[in-house]
């Protein structure tokens, strides 16, 4: 199949690609600014009648209720992806996660209307990951189909990392308004009123990505492909190699973020008793060093392939580890900050060539499914419990390492994935592979 021509050049690829950056930011944005305030806030205000540690772990537990959603919304949008559009079903996740996130802010607490409360912090949760679990995939499969009709597949996992970096800057947009909003009010104000804020202006921030997302181009290649019945289920049929080699390197890639992002931000405040900015600051450190180090490995990867570069940062989140989790048990600022940090940078190797690695897996007709499913899958696994189970080995062990064995063991499987997934960086996305034909053992696929 060739690949139709796009109807208005570099400016259309440019557009393209800059609304799903800034689209996955505000996405990711709200989806984060639920991570700082349930590790910091929520404990107190929706579940202010248990100990501390059972606090914490309700509000992760809440925290972990949108990844059992992620699947569903990457089965929803992932099937509008795939028959009505990569354009209508990035609309409608953005919409959906922004009108959840808004609606947070508006919420009353426990003391208010009691039980309530946290129950329809629970929906509301629900909703943010259902539009955020068809957001990557309709994201990373348009950007991916853009860059090869416009006949730039030589720097495709460049080019498709622009939706990795929605993350990191998703984050710090999170991150810092969140710390804004607690380092410039009192601690009473900042619980009772002031965290709510961040979430209202979500509402602003999704007119902004609306804008853009209406304006975009829809994909050549979609529109020059058979549109299938039931993707999802043919994905499972054909397809399901890639899918499962897809949920084996995500695992790692989410576990290794929310451990850092998420969980060390409850222990440095509530296991060693420091000041509660400063696992921000950490957050906000590392998530500088992804924006420079998402698209050099990704770049990177346009020249030696996907898998060392994804290898490669497993290696560096498995090993860290072992070094991070002391660094942070000493107490001091300096160590703190750089664990974190270089945790989350680490992360961003495997992060980068992430995006054009999966959308290459599979086949243009169900692209945005099986991307969709296979990453948002992972999230049950990986990102949805990871907060929960390290609070959960903290408590049992009484030791950091018991956590440093759970990363570590989440990078061998990364390892193991990537290296039997087949190699993609000169993939033709209009040239589909044979569906039997999508993955390759290592040795294959090597030669």
């Amino acid at each position: 199949m060739d690949a139709p021509e796009p109807t208005n050049g570099t400016r259309g690829l440019r557009r393209v690609l800059f609304s799903s950056f800034a689209g996955t930011s505000i996405e990711w944005y709200d989806f984060f600014l639920f991570g700082s305030a349930a590790a910091l806030v929520f404990p107190h205000l929706f579940f202010p009648g248990s100990d501390p540690t059972t606090g914490t772990l309700l509000s992760f537990a809440t925290y972990a209720v949108a990844f059992l959603a992620r699947p569903l919304g990457g089965v929803i949008f992932g099937r509008m992806g795939d028959t009505v559009g990569r354009k209508a079903a990035l609309v409608a996740t953005l919409l959906l996660t922004g009108g959840g996130t808004f609606l947070m802010g508006c919420l009353p607490g426990y003391d208010s209307i009691g039980v309530w409360a946290p129950v329809c912090l629970v929906i509301l949760r629900l909703v943010q990951g259902l539009g955020l679990g068809g957001e990557w995939g309709g994201a990373v499969t348009l950007s991916a189909e853009q860059a090869d009709a416009h006949g730039r597949q030589r720097t495709r996992g460049t080019l498709a990392s622009w939706v990795q970096l929605g993350v990191p800057v998703g984050n710090l947009a999170a991150v810092g308004a969140f710390t804004g909003a607690s380092v410039l009010m009192p601690d009473d104000d900042f619980l009772s009123w002031g965290w709510r804020l961040p979430f209202l202006a979500s509402a602003v921030l999704v007119v902004v990505g609306l804008w853009m997302r209406l304006a975009v181009e829809e994909s050549p290649l979609f529109r020059a492909v058979e549109r299938p019945r039931a993707p999802i289920a043919e994905v499972l049929r054909t397809q399901w190699r890639p899918v499962l080699l897809t949920i084996g390197m995500r695992i790692c890639s989410d576990v290794s973020y929310y451990v850092f992002a998420v969980f060390a931000l409850s222990y440095l405040a509530s296991n060693l008793g420091l000041p509660k900015n400063w696992g921000l600051y950490g957050v906000i450190l590392g998530s500088v060093l992804q924006l420079a180090v998402i698209p050099g490995s990704a770049a990177i990867s346009d020249r030696v392939g996907r898998r060392p570069v994804y290898v490669a940062g497993a290696v560096w989140v498995g090993v860290w580890a072992f070094v991070a989790w002391p660094m942070i048990d000493s107490g001091n600022l300096v160590g703190v900050l750089a664990a974190l940090a270089i945790g989350i940078a680490g992360q961003g190797v495997m992060y980068g060539p992430m995006a054009a690695f999966v959308a290459e897996l599979f086949d243009t007709r169900l692209r945005t499914s099986g991307a969709s499913f296979g990453y948002q899958v992972a999230a049950i696994f990986g990102g949805a419990p990871a907060p929960l189970v390290a609070t959960l080995l903290i408590d049992r062990f009484q030791t950091t390492f018991a956590v440093t064995v759970y990363v570590a063991l989440t990078a061998v499987l990364a390892c193991v994935s990537a290296l039997l997934a087949r190699e993609t960086r000169d993939r033709e996305l209009a040239d589909d592979f044979a569906t039997s034909d999508v993955s390759k053992p290592v040795a294959e696929g090597m030669r």
